[in-house]
């Protein structure tokens, strides 16, 4: 009956008829409404909180608050997974070289890449440029031009599994590239930024071939310069953890 419950909750909660937010009814309304004993609501209701999908408040203002499921959730239970595998940076780095150019052609491929894409990436290379001289703020700004690439290609299913890739590795270059470890080269962020361009050129352009190509190269360089630094160091969930 606990899982009849939940899977019923789970829908409501993924289909938006239970919003980011809300408090599930009442213990009492939920009772009422399922026709189940207490402690079956509470094994259902646990369900929930082991999916990620309910916190559980206690006190007066207390209540079941609903959260849908997001990229940073899911990018932490895949890195709590490659952590328990041995995975290394270098594997998360080798998925996205391969990935993460595809998003970049579809980017070029869009009809409506001048307003849904464009604007976007070039907001990106503008806040790069406007803080290029501040050194703390380049990995950020770096990591959310490559993140924008993934979330505009327009396909849900790899925005979801690619940014999550995206995610870890973005969690990984920021300890490494960290205020209290090795600084970034001028040279390298300059280099970076004109790629950058680059494949915003080639995406304005529509040119998906150019696009995926740039984005190789581009990757190629910079994830070795990371790799480089940090060779030492394997995925840690954590990371994820204290990014959130």
């Amino acid at each position: 009956m606990a899982e009849l419950v939940a899977a019923q909750l789970r829908d409501d909660i993924l289909s938006g008829r239970i919003k980011e937010g809300d408090v599930l009814p009442s213990q009492d309304t939920l009772l009422a409404e399922f026709g189940v004993s207490p402690p079956a609501l509470r094994e259902a209701i646990h369900l929930l909180e082991t999916d990620g999908l309910i916190s559980v408040r206690r006190g007066n203002m207390g209540g079941a608050v609903v959260h849908l499921p997001s990229a940073d959730r899911t990018a932490h239970i895949i890195s709590m997974v490659l952590q328990s595998r041995s995975a290394t940076p270098a594997d998360v780095s080798g998925a996205l070289m391969h990935l993460e150019p595809i998003c970049a052609g579809m980017c070029a491929a869009r009809d409506d890449r001048m307003t849904e894409v464009v604007p976007y990436l070039q907001a990106e290379i503008t806040q790069q440029t406007a803080q290029f001289d501040n050194t703390s703020r380049y990995v950020p700004n770096a990591r959310r031009f490559h993140e924008a690439i993934v979330s505009r290609c327009g396909n849900e299913p790899m925005i979801l599994l690619i940014g999550s890739l995206e995610l870890i590795w973005s969690a990984h270059e920021s300890s490494v590239w960290s205020d209290d470890g090795d600084p970034m080269h001028d040279k390298t962020m300059r280099a970076a930024l004109r790629d950058h361009q680059k494949i915003v050129d080639a995406i304005r352009d529509g040119n998906e071939a150019r696009a995926v190509r740039l984005a190789k190269d581009h990757l190629s360089a910079a994830r070795h310069n990371t790799l480089a630094v940090g060779a030492d160091k394997t995925i840690e969930a954590k990371l994820i953890s204290n990014a959130q």
